[in-house]
């Protein structure tokens, strides 16, 4: 067991780009007995627009199927995942738009699968699907794989994590100091700069000299942003 881990941990970790992560991915659970795969992951910032990535080898007329109907904002899958971490294995019950969904994704041979999503400290989630054509195979897979499963999709978030915060998110790898930590701690709970200093028993304008050396860490063009940003990223 230790041996399987360490070498999927390994082509996950040390892959250097996103599609090299989700090939490596797709491998792995292909192995697994998985005819298809996806995963999504969504970004924490910005809040009204958040990045979202999609990777998925689902066959192409389930992606435009999928893509015509808004099934993203039905898909029984995303709904349990933005709800719960605990793995899903499909169900083919539920509300008629549920249902409808899931009949449809049998007419495009998506018989049986299982998804989980994931939550970081940094505030970026994940959700990895995965389906097979054979639903009567399927459960005997996922007997075999569960432990497997729970395990890759902490592997997985974390590799397309750290690819995506280096690229959408840098000033996340940016440390700020105990000082600036407990100034936007205070800014985020509405002080203002010299309710600040008389709590921290310091002047307004090293209060301010604080603020700023957090706006240009966390990349926020005012102290109200880099509150925000601070509780997204986990940091407060």
């Amino acid at each position: 067991m230790i041996n399987w881990q360490d070498r999927k941990i390994q082509s996950i970790l040390n892959a250097e780009s996103v599609s090299a992560v989700f090939s490596t991915l797709s491998q792995i659970t292909k192995h697994l007995g998985f005819d298809y795969c996806a995963y999504d992951m969504r970004l924490p910032w910005p809040i009204t627009q958040p990045k979202e990535i999609t990777l998925n080898n689902y066959p192409i007329n389930w992606q435009q199927r999928y893509a015509q109907q808004g099934y993203a904002k039905i898909d029984p899958t995303i709904t349990h995942g933005k709800r719960s971490t605990l793995p899903l294995v499909w169900s083919y019950s539920g509300s008629s738009a549920a249902a409808s969904f899931w009949e449809d994704a049998r007419v495009h041979g998506l018989r049986a699968g299982w998804a989980q999503s994931r939550y970081d400290a940094r505030g970026i989630s994940g959700l990895l699907n995965l389906s097979c054509a054979d639903d009567g195979a399927s459960r005997e897979k996922l007997r075999e794989a569960a432990w497997k499963l729970s395990w890759l999709i902490d592997v997985a978030h974390e590799g397309f994590s750290q690819l995506m915060i280096s690229k959408y998110l840098p000033e996340v790898l940016n440390e700020l100091t105990v000082r600036e930590v407990e100034v936007l701690r205070w800014t985020a709970d509405g002080k203002t700069s010299g309710e600040i200093g008389n709590i921290m028993g310091i002047s307004d304008r090293t209060v301010n000299f604080h603020i700023s050396n957090t706006l240009k860490k966390l990349n926020a063009t005012n102290k109200t942003a880099a509150a925000a940003k601070a509780v997204m990223f986990g940091i407060l």
